[in-house]
């Protein structure tokens, strides 16, 4: 009996000192999931920014293609539909990119990342606003023109 009573104090440190140690992991697990959490939603706010424009890519494309011809304001038409096409593309690379590396409850349900995933996702962010910027900047560019071959008209 004298030899627990010995131990007790010890093993009542050792307990407070993993119960602080348990509590420091799940505050550290919390705010790293919490960031995780922050990043996904980025990329999918940014997604989904972009996603509704897909439909406009194709009118302007439909619109720009019959002012195409081999002077010059038409090779512009053409660099034009050139973008667009590209940022369509850009668009569906990233979709299928995405879903390959993030399945649905990473992506909607909030699921913990292993450490690769998380990296990923930091790619995944930077990937996610170029194609945005790349879709946004080529429908400006299309309008700007389509617009400018109106007013000259």
């Amino acid at each position: 009996m004298k030899i627990s009573f010995v131990y007790s104090p010890i093993a009542r440190k050792i307990g407070a000192g993993m119960a602080v140690l348990l509590s420091l992991l799940l505050t550290l697990s919390c705010a790293q999931k919490k960031e995780t959490d922050t990043r996904m939603q980025e990329v999918i706010a940014v997604h989904d920014s972009v996603m509704p424009k897909m439909g406009q890519i194709g009118q302007l494309i439909s619109q720009l293609k019959p002012l195409v011809d081999s002077t010059a304001n038409g090779t512009r038409y053409q660099d034009a539909i050139t973008d667009l096409e590209q940022a369509n593309t850009a668009m569906m690379d990233w979709m299928q990119g995405f879903g390959d590396r993030f399945d649905y409850a990473e992506i909607q349900e909030g699921k913990t990342l292993s450490p690769q995933k998380s990296e990923w996702l930091d790619e995944e962010v930077v990937k996610v606003k170029e194609m945005a910027r790349a879709m946004n900047e080529s429908i400006a560019q299309a309008q700007s023109l389509l617009k400018n071959n109106e007013a000259s008209e």
